[in-house]
C-alpha cells in the first residue's frame, strides 16, 4: 500500500467488479418508482389536535357497497380468536375445512340413512368426536390460556386485550391533558406517558423530561431484546413544545408511509409554521415499548389499533409443510381412491350374486322388491362405511401429538443450553421435527452465526506499512512478544491487548503526523455515544466493529471524551480538542461506508471516511480503509443545501440520500486501513465437518477465499453461463433438451466465490441503481426489440432467464464451496430459492440478525441464533440456540430420530389399519357381498382409540435405532433421510401388501379351523360371533407383537403399552360381551356371552396362537435376512454397538483437559466490512444510552474455509 494515495469511492457502471464493493440494492426494475411518483405525496397524513381531520372524505375507504368508514383505526384491538358464543360454531367450521374431518362427517350421515348403513352410527361418531374435541380443546387452550408473545408472556389473550383496552394515559383535548382509557386514543391525538408506561400507540415524539428529548425505551415486547434503546424529538418541537398550552397551539402537519409492518423502518415529513423537518423511525415510539429512566414524553398519535406496527408483524405467516405431510396427504388420497375401487368392484360383486343366488332362495327374501342393480348401488354405500377405516381418522391427531413430543425434547436438551447467557434450545414450532432429518442444504451467515462477533483490534497499515505483529520499541520483530503496557492512558481499557511496541513509540513521539491522523479520525468518524458513570467512560456503539475501533483509538490516546449534538469531544496527545459536528453519513448495506464531515478548531472542514476492504482477507481479518479530504466552505455551504432537500424527501429518502452521499465521498486521501479479528465460536469447524460428512451441503452467504482449490469468481461464472446460452440458442433442440455436461472438468474441486453486484449481472435480478436513475434522467427507452443474437448476454424471455439460473445452481453445486459475499437480505433469499425451485432439495437457513430473516422465512426450516444482535432472526425462526455447534445435534440427533420415529410411525399405522380393514373384504365373499360386518360393532368403535393406539404412539415419541453419541459419531447414519428412503410410495405399498397378508391369515385360518370342527363340549364352535371373537383377538395381538419387532429402543413404558393394549382389549370385550350391559342396552350389546363362550374352547386358543404366528414368522425371517445380507449402515451401528460405546467412554477419558494449556489458538473468521446503521441521526443529545444496544451489522462478509471439512 502507498503512503498516501488517490481514492475514489465513483465505481463504474459498465459491469461489477468482485474486488470493488458492489452497489446493490434489493429493488428490481419494476419495483422502481416513475419520475411522477416521485413528486407524488405521501397517502399517511395527521393532524395535531385535530381529530375531524381524518375524518374528512377523502380519507374514507369503502368497505362494503355504498358504506365508506375512514381508513384510520380506533385504538381498541382484539387479539383474541374464540367467546362463549362463537367458539363452537367457528372451531367445527375449521376443522370441518379438513378433507378428512369432512369425510368421516359424510360417513356418519351416509350412517343415518337406513337403506344403507350397515354399521351403528357410533363407531364413526365416537371417533370423530375424540378427534374434533381434543383438536378442539388445543384450539381453546391456544386462545385462552397459551402466551401471547406479542403483548404479555404471562396472560390470556381475552384477559390481556381487555386489560390493554383499559390502560389509561392522559390526552391533550380541549386544551388540557386528561386521563382517557386507550380505547379512545385516536390518529391526532396529543398525548403524555410517564415513567414505566407502555406505549399506547405509535406516536411520534415530540418531547420529553429529559434534556435534547432524550426518551429510553425497552423494546422487549417488540423485538425481545432487553437492552435499552433511546429515541430523541426534534430539535423544534423540543425547544417550542414543553408546556401544556404549547402542545394545545400546535397544529403541525405530518405526512408519512402507509401502515406497515416494517419494525426497521420509518419515513415521514413534519410541516411546521411554513418548514418542513424529516422524521424517522428514531423519532418514533412504537406500541408494545416501554417508557424507562424518563420521567414523561408527549407524542403525536400517528398510527392506531390495528394500524400499528406491533400489530401489523401479528398477522399470518407462510405456512411451512413437510416433504412427509404432501406425502402422507398423496397416500391419504391413494387409500381413498383404492376403497372405491374396491367398493364398487363388491358392489358389482352383490349384484350379480343377488341376479343369480339372492333373488332365488326364498329364505333370503327380506321384503323389499329391490332391483339387482339398485341393491348394488346400495352395497357400494355399505361398502363405504365399513371400509371407511382404511382412511384413518386419528392419523393427523397422532402424528400433532408425536411432533409436540418431539419439540419438547428439543426444548429440554440439556446438551443444547448454553449457561454463560442461560439460553435454552427452542422449538418454536411443532410441525417441522422431521423435516430436520432430510436437510440437503445448509444456507448460513457468517458474523454473529459462524463468529463470536465480538471484535477485537488485531492490526493496521499506516503509511504503507503494516504495525500488529509482536515488535520491540525499536521496530525489531520478535519471535515472542508481550503485551504493551499502558498505565501511561488512564482511560485505557485494561481488557485491550496489543503486541507492537513501535506503534505505540510512535505514537507518543508524534514523529510521524500520518499516524496521529490516522487515530484522531478512528476517534472521530463514528456514531458512538459515551457516558460517564463514575468516572469511567462507558461506550455505547452501533456495532460490534465501530466499539473496537473507537476503544483501539481510547488505548492509543485519542478518547473520545463527549458528543452533543454539534460537538464532539477528544483527548488527543493529552489535549482536549472539540470539533463540531456539520453532517453525518451513516452507514448503509449499500454504501458500505460512513463519513462525517468536522469544522476543526482553527476553522477548517475536513471529511473523514471509512469503508469496507479486503486488503486483510488472507489473514482472515475484517478490513476498513480511512481516507479524508478537506472541502471549502462554498462546496460545503452548496452540499449542504443539497443535503438538506433529501433529507426531507417522504419519497425514495433513502436514495436520495446515497445520491448526495456519493457527491461529496470523492477524491479522498488514502491514510490506511484497519483489520478486526471476529474469532469463530467453538465447536464450529468440527459441526461444519460432520455435517459435511452427512452429506449436507453448506453455502455461506458472506464469504472468504479458500486456497487449495480452484476458485471461480463473478466474471468467471459469468462467462461460463453465458457459453452455455449460446451453446442452448445455437442448438435446434435447446428448449427441448436438458444440457447435461459439467460445467468444470474437475467436480468436487473447485470454489465459487461470488459477489452481491456480480449475482445480480448473472441472475438478470437488477442492474445498478445509479445506471438506472441516470437513464432515468436523461429519459431514455429501450429501442424496438429484434431478432435475438447467440452472442447477446441478455436473456430474449423468460424462459431463458430461468435457464440461467438453473444453470447457475447448478454450476454452484458442483463446487465444494460456494461463498456469496456481499450480499443484501433480499438476494439471501433469492439465493435458497433458486436452490429449492431447480433442485428440489430441502433447505436450512441459519442466521442471527436483521438481515437474516428473509433467508430464514424463505428456507424450509429456518434456525435463529440468539447471539450478541437482538432477537428478530429468533423471533422469525422455526428452532433457536445459542450456538451454530448446536445444529449438528439438531440435524443429526434430533431430526434424525424424529425423521425415523416418524417414518415407522406412518408405515405401521397405515398396516395395522389395512391389516384391520381387509378382513371385511375376505368376508364379503362368503356374505354374498352383503354389507356384513366381520367383527363386533364396538370392536370396530374402539380399534384404533384404544386397542392398538399407544404403542405407535410411544414408537414415533421415544424409538431410538443408536443413542445421541453414535448418532454424532456416524454422519451417514443421516443419508436415509435425505433420500427419503424410510417412507415413500415403495414404502407405503409394502405396508398395503403386509396388510394384505395379515387380514388374509386374520381371515382364513380361523375360517379354515372353524369348518366342520366340534368343541370340547361336543358343540361346534363354529358360528360368527365366534368368529368374530378369534379373528379380533388375532388381530390384536399380531398387531401389538408386530410393533414390538419394529421397536429398537425398549423400556418399561413400551413394554407396558403392548401387554397393557392387549389386556385392555380382552377387558373390554368381556365387559361388553357380558349378559349385564345386555339386559342395560339390549339392542346395543348383541354379542352375549360370545367372548366367554369362545374362548373356553382350547382349540380357539391354538387357532388363535397359529394365526400370530404365522403373520409374524414371515416378518420376522425377512428381518433377519435383512440384517444379516443387507445390512444398512444403522444396522452395522447397531450391531457394534457395545463395543462403540465402551471406546467412546475411553475417548471422554482420554480428552479431559489439563488445567494449563499453552500455546493455544483460536480460530478467526474472515475479512470485511461488518457493520450496521448507527445513531447518526440520533447524536443530537450529548447524553448516551445506559445500556449496550445489541445492533445488527447489516451485512456480513466472509468465513475462512474449514480444511477439516469435507465437501462443504
Amino acid at each position: 500500500m502507498s503512503g498516501l494515495a488517490r481514492a475514489s469511492s465513483q465505481g463504474s457502471l459498465d459491469r461489477p467488479d468482485d474486488e470493488v464493493v458492489p452497489y446493490s440494492d434489493d429493488e428490481t426494475d419494476d419495483e422502481l418508482q416513475s419520475e411522477d411518483d416521485l413528486d407524488r405525496k405521501a397517502g399517511w397524513s395527521v393532524r395535531a389536535n385535530d381529530r375531524e381531520y381524518c375524518k374528512r372524505p377523502e380519507f374514507q375507504k369503502k368497505v362494503f357497497l355504498c358504506i365508506k368508514k375512514s381508513k384510520y383505526s380506533g385504538n381498541g384491538i382484539k387479539t383474541y380468536k374464540y367467546n362463549f358464543f362463537t367458539f363452537l360454531p367457528l372451531n367445527l367450521y375449521e376443522q370441518f375445512k379438513r378433507a378428512a374431518n369432512l369425510y368421516f362427517l359424510c360417513l356418519l350421515i351416509l350412517q343415518i340413512i337406513p337403506q344403507i348403513s350397515t354399521l351403528p352410527w357410533y363407531t364413526t361418531l365416537v371417533p370423530l368426536v375424540l378427534v374434533l374435541g381434543i383438536t378442539a380443546i388445543k384450539d381453546l387452550v391456544d386462545d385462552l390460556i397459551a402466551l401471547v408473545t406479542v403483548f404479555s408472556r404471562s396472560k390470556a389473550r381475552h384477559r390481556m386485550d381487555k386489560e390493554i383496552n383499559n390502560r389509561k394515559c392522559d390526552v391533550l383535548l380541549n386544551g388540557r391533558f386528561v386521563e382517557t382509557r386507550w380505547l379512545n386514543l385516536q390518529v391526532g391525538d396529543v398525548v403524555r406517558i410517564k415513567k414505566n408506561d407502555f406505549i399506547p400507540a405509535d406516536i411520534l415524539l415530540l418531547s420529553s423530561s429529559n434534556p435534547n428529548s432524550l426518551c429510553y425505551v425497552e423494546t422487549a415486547e417488540l423485538d425481545g431484546e432487553t437492552n435499552l434503546k433511546f429515541k430523541m424529538g426534534q430539535k423544534v418541537t423540543d425547544e417550542r413544545l414543553q408546556e401544556e398550552d404549547q402542545l394545545a397551539r400546535f397544529n403541525g402537519l405530518i405526512m408519512c408511509e402507509e401502515p406497515n409492518n416494517r419494525l426497521d423502518k420509518f419515513v415521514g415529513t413534519m410541516i411546521w409554521d411554513a418548514q418542513s423537518y424529516s422524521l424517522d423511525l428514531d423519532n418514533m415510539l412504537l406500541r408494545g415499548c416501554k417508557i424507562r429512566n424518563t420521567d414523561f414524553c408527549h407524542g403525536l398519535v400517528i398510527f392506531a389499533g390495528n394500524d400499528t406496527k406491533i400489530m401489523r408483524n401479528g398477522g399470518k405467516t407462510r405456512f411451512k409443510r413437510t416433504l412427509i405431510d404432501k406425502l402422507m396427504n398423496y397416500m391419504v388420497y391413494t387409500i381413498f381412491a383404492l376403497l372405491v375401487l374396491l367398493c364398487a368392484g363388491l358392489a358389482i360383486g352383490h349384484t350379480y350374486w343377488y341376479e343369480s343366488v339372492g333373488s332365488k332362495a326364498w329364505y333370503l327374501y327380506d321384503g323389499l322388491n329391490y332391483s339387482s342393480s339398485y341393491r348394488g348401488f346400495l352395497s357400494f354405500w355399505g361398502y363405504i362405511i365399513i371400509l371407511n377405516t382404511m382412511v384413518p381418522i386419528s392419523l393427523y391427531v397422532s402424528v400433532e401429538v408425536i411432533r409436540l413430543g418431539q419439540s419438547k425434547f428439543i426444548n429440554w436438551d440439556l446438551q443444547m443450553y448454553y449457561s454463560e447467557k442461560d439460553t435454552p434450545a427452542k422449538a418454536r414450532t411443532t410441525t417441522l421435527n422431521e423435516q430436520l432429518g432430510q436437510i440437503q442444504y445448509i444456507f448460513s451467515d457468517k458474523t454473529g452465526t459462524l463468529t463470536q462477533n465480538i471484535m477485537a483490534f488485531k492490526k493496521c497499515s499506516i503509511s504503507g506499512r503494516t504495525y500488529g505483529e509482536s515488535t520491540s520499541a525499536d521496530g525489531v520483530v520478535l519471535d515472542r512478544g508481550k503485551p504493551v503496557d499502558f498505565s501511561w492512558n488512564k482511560y485505557a481499557d485494561n481488557k485491550f491487548q496489543f503486541e507492537d511496541h513501535y506503534l505505540i513509540s510512535c505514537i507518543r513521539s508524534k514523529k510521524d503526523p500520518q499516524i496521529l491522523e490516522f487515530f484522531k479520525l478512528l476517534s472521530l468518524c463514528h456514531t458512538v455515544m459515551v457516558e460517564n458513570k463514575e468516572g469511567e467512560l462507558v461506550y455505547q456503539a452501533a456495532s460490534p466493529d465501530e466499539g473496537a475501533l473507537v476503544t483501539a483509538a481510547r488505548n492509543f490516546g485519542f478518547v473520545l471524551l463527549a458528543r452533543t449534538q454539534d460537538e464532539i469531544s477528544i483527548l488527543e496527545n493529552e489535549r482536549e480538542e472539540s470539533y463540531k459536528v456539520l453532517a453525518t453519513l451513516d452507514f448503509n448495506s449499500d454504501r458500505k461506508r460512513m463519513s462525517t464531515i468536522l469544522r476543526f478548531p482553527d476553522g477548517r472542514i475536513r471529511l473523514y471516511c471509512k469503508g469496507a476492504d479486503t486488503i486483510f482477507a488472507n489473514d482472515t481479518l475484517r478490513t476498513l480503509c480511512l481516507c479524508y479530504k478537506d472541502i471549502s466552505e462554498e462546496d460545503f455551504a452548496v452540499w449542504e443545501q443539497k443535503h438538506q432537500v433529501a433529507s426531507c424527501a417522504v419519497v425514495n429518502r433513502e436514495e436520495a440520500q446515497d445520491v448526495v452521499y456519493e457527491e461529496i465521498e470523492q477524491n479522498l486521501l488514502l491514510i490506511g486501513a484497519t483489520a478486526i479479528e471476529d474469532k469463530l465460536q467453538d465447536g464450529v469447524p468440527e459441526t461444519i465437518a460432520k455435517l459435511a460428512k452427512a452429506d449436507i451441503k453448506i453455502w455461506v452467504l458472506t464469504g472468504d477465499k479458500k486456497d487449495d482449490m480452484k476458485i471461480h469468481y463473478g466474471e468467471d461464472v459469468n462467462v461460463q453461463l453465458r457459453n452455455r446460452q449460446t451453446q442452448r440458442r445455437s442448438d435446434p433442440q435447446g428448449r427441448n433438451c436438458k444440457l447435461k455436461d459439467p460445467f468444470f472438468p474437475q467436480p468436487g474441486k473447485n470454489a465459487l466465490i461470488i459477489t452481491g453486484g456480480w449475482l445480480n449481472e448473472i441472475l438478470y435480478e437488477k442492474k445498478k441503481k445509479r445506471r438506472r436513475l441516470r437513464l432515468k434522467k436523461l429519459r431514455r427507452r429501450p429501442n424496438t426489440p429484434s431478432p435475438p443474437d447467440n452472442s447477446s448476454s441478455q436473456p430474449v424471455d423468460e424462459w431463458e432467464k430461468e435457464k440461467r439460473q438453473e444453470d447457475f445452481v447448478d454450476m454452484a453445486c458442483e463446487c465444494s464451496a460456494v461463498i456469496c459475499c456481499r450480499v443484501t437480505p433480499k438476494q439471501k433469499a433469492n439465493v435458497v430459492s433458486l436452490v429449492k425451485k431447480y433442485k428440489k432439495a430441502v433447505t436450512l437457513s441459519i442466521g442471527d440478525g436483521a438481515n437474516d430473516v428473509n433467508m430464514i422465512k424463505t428456507a424450509d426450516i429456518g434456525v435463529g441464533i440468539s447471539g450478541q444482535e437482538g432477537m428478530q432472526a429468533v423471533m422469525s425462526s422455526d428452532y433457536a440456540f445459542a450456538q451454530f455447534c448446536y445444529l449438528q445435534r439438531l440435524l443429526l440427533v434430533h431430526g434424525r430420530w424424529s425423521y425415523i420415529r416418524m417414518c415407522k410411525f406412518l408405515r405401521y399405522f397405515f398396516y395395522k389399519n389395512f391389516a384391520f380393514t381387509l378382513v371385511h373384504f375376505w368376508f364379503s365373499f362368503f356374505n354374498g357381498f352383503s354389507s356384513q360386518t366381520a367383527y363386533e360393532d364396538w370392536f370396530i368403535t374402539l380399534y384404533n382409540v384404544c386397542y392398538s393406539s399407544l404403542p405407535v404412539l410411544l414408537v414415533g415419541l421415544l424409538d431410538q435405532d443408536v443413542n445421541d453419541k453414535l448418532s454424532l459419531r456416524f454422519p451417514k447414519l443421516y443419508l436415509p433421510g435425505q433420500q427419503g428412503a424410510l417412507f415413500n410410495y415403495r414404502n407405503f405399498f409394502i405396508s398395503l401388501f403386509h396388510g394384505i397378508f395379515t387380514s388374509l391369515m386374520i381371515f382364513f385360518i380361523p375360517y379354515g379351523a372353524f369348518l366342520q370342527t366340534m368343541g370340547q363340549d361336543g358343540e361346534a364352535p363354529s358360528d360368527y360371533q365366534s368368529f368374530a371373537v378369534v379373528a379380533a383377538s388375532s388381530l390384536i395381538i399380531t398387531v401389538n407383537l408386530q410393533i414390538s419387532l419394529n421397536t429398537s429402543y425398549w423400556t418399561f413404558v413400551n413394554c407396558f403399552a403392548v401387554l397393557g393394549s392387549i389386556a385392555l382389549y380382552f377387558g373390554i370385550m368381556f365387559d361388553i360381551h357380558s349378559a349385564g350391559i345386555h339386559v342395560i342396552f339390549p339392542n346395543t350389546f348383541t354379542f352375549t356371552g360370545a367372548a366367554s363362550n369362545a374362548l373356553r374352547q382350547p382349540y380357539l386358543w391354538l387357532t388363535i396362537i397359529l394365526t400370530v404366528g404365522v403373520c409374524l414368522l414371515p416378518v420376522i425371517c425377512i428381518q433377519f435376512l435383512y440384517q444379516t445380507i443387507w445390512p444398512s449402515v444403522g444396522d452395522k451401528v447397531q450391531r457394534n454397538r457395545k463395543k462403540y460405546e465402551l471406546e467412546d467412554d475411553e475417548e471422554e477419558r482420554k480428552k479431559k483437559k489439563p488445567a494449563f494449556q499453552r500455546g493455544s489458538r483460536s480460530r478467526r473468521s474472515a475479512y470485511a466490512f461488518s457493520h450496521s446503521r448507527g445513531y447518526g441521526d440520533l447524536i443530537a443529545s450529548g447524553r448516551s444510552i445506559r445500556q449496550r444496544p445489541r445492533a445488527r451489522p447489516e451485512l456480513r462478509e466472509s468465513i475462512r474455509e474449514i480444511p477439516q471439512a469435507e465437501n462443504i
